[in-house]
């Protein structure tokens, strides 16, 4: 095992920071190999069978491809939870761990209605029915193939969770496949305006869908604005929207909510000191 670790790190030393190879290491021997990241240092003389160092070889190829781990084993983990991830969808990500976080903190034991929209894994629906047993869990996407993801992360998670295809940009359609009432709607958008494509990372550029992840420069709130007018058609009295936001549109995001009839409005800096969370009342 000493041998197939150094070959990793070798072929990677040029491409990763060493504390994410270090990373990558442990997560590859634990899904490859089934040694337990807290078992790692005993193993270290451990003899690996000849499919596992082929297996080994093949990721660290791609990962010097530079593509997502995530993709190539076909699991993240989100809230100590493990989900399928496949192009067709995001890799979740800490700051939407954090969304989730203020949704559960806000709502234990409650009785209520939340829909997800935008699913794509299902990350963000499982983990609250998951986390809110009372609560009913409705999620949406305009991409069939994430749904199709988004069902089976459910299943795998052992949670009911209803899934509709819509497209929330076109109010008319969302209006009628979402005919009912809920108590919170929950979002993690696309947000990502095109002109920050030069500062982002090719291992996202290159291989996460741009479906879910950007919006036009000149409409930063595209996305924002219109579920926010879909919540007042379809939020109980009382009710609340959740967001992840563009870091950099935070002050932005809070005025269009006042615009558009919200109140209570609360920003909310991430563990990084990013404003990334908004939760507002209809």
């Amino acid at each position: 095992m000493t041998e197939t670790i150094a070959y990793i790190k070798e072929s990677l030393k040029d491409l990763y920071p060493t504390s994410e190879i270090n990373s990558l290491v442990r997560l590859i021997m634990e899904r490859v190999c089934n040694i337990q990241r807290h078992h790692f240092i005993l193993c270290t003389d451990k003899q690996l069978p000849e499919n596992e160092k082929r297996q080994i070889h093949n990721i660290t190829e791609r990962l010097r491809q530079m593509e997502p781990i995530q993709y190539i084993l076909e699991t993240a983990d989100f809230y100590s939870l493990l989900f399928e991830v496949n192009p067709s969808v995001l890799i979740p990500r800490p700051e939407t761990e954090e969304l989730v976080e203020q949704v559960i903190l806000d709502n234990t034991d409650k009785k209520i209605q939340i829909l997800d929209i935008g699913t794509g894994s299902g990350c963000i629906a499982v983990t609250l029915r998951k986390n809110l047993e009372k609560a009913t869990v409705i999620a949406t996407d305009i991409s069939s193939a994430a749904l199709e993801t988004a069902r089976r992360n459910a299943k795998r998670n052992h949670v009911p969770v209803t899934f509709i295809q819509t497209d929330i940009l076109n109010s008319e359609k969302a209006e009628t496949d979402i005919p009912f009432f809920v108590d919170i709607i929950v979002s993690n958008p696309p947000y990502i305006k095109e002109e920050e494509k030069k500062e982002m990372e090719k291992n996202v550029l290159d291989y996460e869908p741009p479906l879910a992840l950007f919006v036009p420069d000149d409409d930063p709130l595209l996305f924002y604005r219109h579920i926010a007018r879909f919540g007042q058609k379809r939020l109980n009295k009382n009710g609340r929207i959740y967001f992840e936001i563009n870091a950099g549109c935070g002050k932005m995001t809070v005025d269009m909510l006042a615009e558009e009839g919200y109140h209570n409005i609360e920003l909310i800096r991430d563990l990084s000191g990013k404003e990334r969370i908004i939760k507002a009342n209809k």
